[in-house]
């Protein structure tokens, strides 16, 4: 079995979706304004943090003018403002800002990872290209099973994906699946998963997640990784 930094390289160098790759590569010339001078990564996002990782965070997918500007991910838009916020006030990053890949963060035991690797229009990835993104997570969560005991889940999108995935990476994943909802935990064998809700510009601006909304959700998912 390959090691992530491998894996990390393939998923980097992947074109197997038409609409994506066209997209991802169409923003990267077009831009915003406030970002016309910078060379946007515009290709699929690797995973972030240390390959013997204890929590998973799992997202939806790079934004347009956050990881795909920046190739690292949640970082360069508000949705990571947040987020980043959270795990430094948590103990596990090693700052409160991520603007840019070599801006000196770190995170401790913790690994980012999402269930697509390129952005979607409109945020909205098909259930076609989901599945075919699906490889690239299940080889990872494979890769970090031996040291992986929690998960923190960002929206309802990564929750429905990620259970297939864990299901085939051979976590016992009960019959009927559990639901989505912010602050619902669930069991699987040895592993405990987390649902937050996710860290996007709208649920922040109408006040539907708040800062210690989700501090509270992940310090109950680092507490149970051993991180805490």
């Amino acid at each position: 079995m390959r090691s992530l930094a491998e894996l990390d390289a393939e998923v980097v160098g992947c074109r197997a979706c038409p609409r994506l790759v066209a997209w991802r590569e169409e923003i990267a010339v077009v831009k915003r304004a406030a970002f016309a001078d910078e060379t946007y990564w515009a290709r699929p996002v690797p995973g972030f943090g240390p390959p013997d990782a204890s929590l998973a965070i799992v997202g939806l997918a790079p934004s347009a003018h956050g990881a795909n500007r920046t190739g690292r991910m949640f970082t360069g838009d508000p949705s990571g403002d947040v987020l980043f916020k959270a795990l430094h006030r948590v103990g596990v990053a090693s700052q409160p800002t991520s603007t840019r890949i070599g801006d000196g963060l770190e995170l401790r035991g913790t690994r980012m990872v999402a269930p697509v690797r390129c952005a979607p229009p409109a945020n909205k990835p098909t259930p076609e290209e989901r599945d075919t993104c699906r490889s690239w997570l299940a080889e990872e969560l494979t890769l970090l099973k031996p040291t992986l005991k929690a998960v923190f889940v960002l929206g309802a999108f990564g929750w429905q994906a990620l259970l297939p995935v864990l299901a085939e990476a051979g976590w016992p994943v009960p019959a009927p699946r559990p639901k989505f909802g912010h602050g619902v935990e669930a069991k699987l064998g040895d592993l405990r998963l987390f649902g937050c809700y996710h860290v996007s510009q709208r649920n922040v601006q109408t006040g539907r997640l708040t800062l210690d909304m989700v501090c509270d959700v992940l310090a109950a998912a680092t507490s149970a990784a051993g991180l805490n």
